[in-house]
């Protein structure tokens, strides 16, 4: 007897479709790979973070070093013991009067990406390079207070 004539011609179509373990290891591959990722993630943001303070750092700098170039020159009066450095941040941004013209160096000051604030720490021309407390007299340097690390292993606040 002939069976093709019951087929009509046709083979079976085979289900569409996943099995559970094609579907198993889909997923555990999937997760493998996001496991990766993640460590991957994490250096990036860091790294970001740590462009953002260097551009923070150098901003002030460079503001700190034009307010002192400008009042080497005579260009405003200075207290007697700053040495021409700036008395503090907010007078880099409130800026000062030079011939009846208000000259600001810096127009904000910068938020750390560590600390997330505008705190930073301050250093005088009066205190030690690598002191954590600021004498006051004026600003001749600033720091994250950030008491993490950098990916090169240095700490923030040594930047």
């Amino acid at each position: 007897m002939n069976l093709s004539r019951f087929h009509h011609g046709r083979s079976a179509k085979p289900e569409r479709g996943f099995t559970l373990l094609e579907l198993v290891i889909a997923t555990v591959i999937l997760s493998i790979l996001t496991m990766m990722a993640v460590p991957l993630l994490k250096v990036t943001v860091k790294r970001e973070r740590e462009k953002e303070l260097r551009q923070a750092l150098w901003e002030m700098r460079d503001a700190i070093d034009r307010y002192k170039d400008a009042a080497d020159r005579g260009a405003f009066q200075t207290k007697v013991d700053s040495q021409n450095y700036p008395p503090d941040l907010e007078t880099l941004v409130k800026g000062v009067d030079v011939q009846g013209k208000k000259v600001r160096f810096l127009r904000r000051i910068p938020i750390d990406p560590m600390t997330k604030t505008t705190e930073w720490g301050l250093r005088s021309m009066q205190d030690d390079p690598d002191s954590d407390s600021w004498g006051g007299q004026n600003v001749f340097d600033v720091y994250t207070k950030s008491l993490g690390e950098g990916l090169d292993g240095t700490k923030y606040k040594d930047w």
